[in-house]
């Protein structure tokens, strides 16, 4: 079927300091003037964002690993709802290729499977390998993806008690080596300290998470570049994660506490230092979908203003993942909402319209 022409007016935030009254959307495509002829319009008005970002998001993955397809379905629908249309899912061992077969449901930019230390992180989710097989697995995983791939850093260790890096610093240079000769970007899953000192000295390009940077370690990801997701939403939960532990583990309980105390601060400085910060809700684990609105307001918490925090969750992000926002001759994919998102970041919540390749899906 083909999409209807969309006439787009209100506040069209195209950009951060480009605001338009109206653009078109004519066959599914955004458009600057409106269709030469004669055609059957659709009139959509409000305060209109480009489709928002969630830069860690799983879909197709539960907490005990791959999910049917109808659960996946249902996740993607959820992100949909919400206003995330554009999802860059952070590794899951599954296929969900067809989901780019359907009009209905977001654009995925996949990492492949989580590779990670062997018995160092949850079960069913990652490829388990020693260093000896790391880049292979790295190699592989870069051909499964959409431009990266994603190593799990730290985790706790058992006979150490506390978070520790997965691998050497040697081992994650080969990797990350070994990826950016196959053309991809790589990010990590990473908690503690230690593990992001390693990862920026191996050339990553970013980080998940991100929670233990400090002083140092800030002023290096900041001088190289590389950014992070720090997903507050799910770091709400270290309490919870770390609550099994505390008598077993009483190091890592403590650690995961304190990082979880400081985690505003931590996104906080790293902001101030200029390092580069984007949404992501980590959905899809333990976490439920639909969370985008959720970890933007958690980020303004953090210091960012409410333009920053826009611009990561759209154009910026949009930007850094190489992929169009509100531009002329790319799919319509934009959020409307009822107030201006600028005065107010609440308002993402509550989208009164949704527009995905052209056509209104809500």
């Amino acid at each position: 079927m083909d999409a209807p022409v969309l006439h787009v007016r209100g506040q069209v935030l195209v950009g951060p300091e480009e605001t338009r009254d109206e653009i078109w959307i004519i066959d599914g495509k955004v458009s600057f003037s409106p269709p030469a002829g004669p055609a059957d319009v659709q009139t959509v008005e409000g305060w209109v964002l480009p489709g928002l970002v969630d830069a860690h998001c799983h879909i197709g993955l539960g907490p005990h690993g791959e999910v049917p397809r109808e659960v996946a379905l249902e996740q993607a629908l959820t992100d949909r709802d919400h206003g995330a249309l554009l999802i860059r899912d952070a590794g899951q061992p599954g296929d969900t290729r067809w989901v780019d077969d359907r009009e209905d449901l977001p654009k995925i930019i996949r990492a492949g499977r989580h590779i990670a230390r062997t018995r160092r992180y949850m079960r069913n989710f990652a490829h388990e390998v020693e260093e000896d097989e790391l880049e292979q697995y790295v190699r592989l995983e870069a051909h499964r993806g959409d431009g990266w791939v994603k190593l799990v850093g730290d985790w706790i260790d058992r006979e150490v008690g506390d978070l520790t890096p997965s691998w050497s610093q040697e081992a994650f240079a080969m990797a990350i080596r070994a990826a950016h000769e196959e053309g991809v970007c790589v990010t990590a899953h990473c908690f503690g300290e230690q593990s992001l000192r390693d990862l920026a000295a191996a050339g990553i390009d970013c980080i998940e998470h991100a929670t233990g940077l400090q002083e140092d370690s800030i002023d290096t990801f900041a001088a190289q570049g590389i950014a992070i997701v720090p997903t507050l939403v799910n770091i709400a939960q270290f309490p919870q994660i770390a609550a099994p532990a505390k008598e077993k583990f009483p190091a890592y309980h403590r650690h995961m506490l304190d990082l979880h105390e400081r985690r505003h601060a931590t996104v906080g400085a790293a902001h101030e230092a200029g390092v580069p910060i984007y949404v992501g809700t980590d959905a899809g684990g333990s976490l439920p979908h639909g969370l985008v609105a959720q970890e933007m307001a958690e980020l303004t918490k953090a210091g960012m203003s409410t333009l920053e925090v826009l611009g990561a969750a759209t154009w910026g992000a949009r930007q850094w993942l190489g992929r169009p926002g509100i531009e002329e001759g790319e799919d319509g994919d934009i959020v409307v909402y009822g107030a201006d998102p600028r005065e107010d970041i609440t308002v993402v919540a509550d989208p009164k319209g949704i527009v995905l390749r052209g056509r209104v899906v809500l």
